[in-house]
């Protein structure tokens, strides 16, 4: 199994939960916690990615906002500048800029469009499963 996106995809699926700009706030908000993710992808034509709106982008907005702000479009309170991966990033590559920039989902592209969500559980479990399947080749390679 490699270690890329590509390689997590293909396991977890390329579903990705999105949301136009218009949407509001508390719209977004109550897609967030009815799907228990953390993170939705704000797209604007032909699916190209044009932010993420995120658990955090929530409290940022009540924070400085109150509760009026929930009334506002999506767009006014989402993460604009969004870091995109493409299927060739590899997992450390992706574990290194999701540890430096506190990212916990990075949605991919392809082709100026996007093409699923990788969040840091996904990056996580990758590297779980890796750990453990040097571990079984070194015990195999010491019983042998």
């Amino acid at each position: 199994m490699s270690n890329t996106v590509k390689a997590i995809l293909d396991a977890k699926g390329r579903d990705v939960v999105t949301a136009g700009p218009n949407t509001t706030v508390s719209e977004a908000a109550a897609i967030l916690s009815k799907r228990k993710i953390g993170a939705i992808v704000i797209v604007g034509m032909e699916n190209k990615i044009s932010g993420i709106f995120t658990e955090r982008d929530v409290v940022n907005a009540i924070a400085k906002s109150g509760p009026a702000c929930l009334d506002n479009p999506v767009a006014a309170v989402m993460t604009a500048k969004v870091y995109r991966c493409n299927e060739a990033t590899t997992v450390n590559e992706l574990m290194e800029l999701m540890t430096s920039r506190r990212f916990r989902h990075v949605p991919v592209e392809t082709s100026g469009k996007l093409a699923g969500i990788i969040s840091i559980g996904d990056v996580v479990k990758t590297r779980i499963a890796e750990v453990e399947r040097e571990a079984e080749e070194i015990k195999a390679y010491i019983a042998g």
